[in-house]
């Protein structure tokens, strides 16, 4: 079924979703308050990633070896993503004893100068395992997690359909 929808209009639909996905974190981040820490920065990072290459895709219109090509990139974009979420979603489920994220926003401002702080807290600051939205009883990491492996199952599900459809 995938296989039967122009890979323009996917790759644009998935530049969409990723846009949707890292506007709404800002949203959580400025409207809400929740600082990323450097993990969630790590999953924007890939997302963004995600999102370009669907935005690339969907300008260029490739022919098939460049679908290859991009869904190559898409997949090495989505599974650094997903091992990120994963890791964070584990220890959110089993939080260590010490928080192996690094120092905290208020931590940082006082303690170094801002020209030393700004890098820091562009990278995130905060602990990774704690949770400070949930939505169905998810986690933000839990929430990407399920969006990467996503974008990785339905990857895999339009290649091997176009794979079929070229025999």
């Amino acid at each position: 079924m995938l296989a039967r929808l122009p890979f323009r209009l996917l790759a644009l639909l998935l530049f969409a979703v990723c846009a949707g996905m890292l506007a709404f974190g800002l949203y959580l981040q400025h409207a809400k308050g929740i600082e990323p820490c450097p993990m969630c920065i790590m999953q924007r990072y890939a997302l963004a990633a995600c999102g370009l290459v669907g935005l690339l895709a969907g300008l260029h219109n490739p022919g098939r070896r460049g679908v290859t090509v991009y869904g190559a990139l898409l997949a090495v974009a989505a599974l650094a993503g997903l091992g990120v979420a994963a890791r964070q979603s584990w220890m959110q489920w089993f939080p260590p004893a010490v928080s192996e994220c690094g120092p905290g926003l208020e931590y940082m401002l006082e303690s170094f100068p801002l020209s030393a702080a700004l890098p820091m807290i562009f990278r995130g600051a905060g602990d990774c395992s704690v949770v400070d939205w949930t939505f169905l009883g998810l986690s933000i990491a839990n929430w990407s997690l399920l969006s990467f492996a996503t974008i990785l199952v339905a990857l895999v599900a339009y290649m091997l359909q176009r794979a079929r459809q070229a025999r």
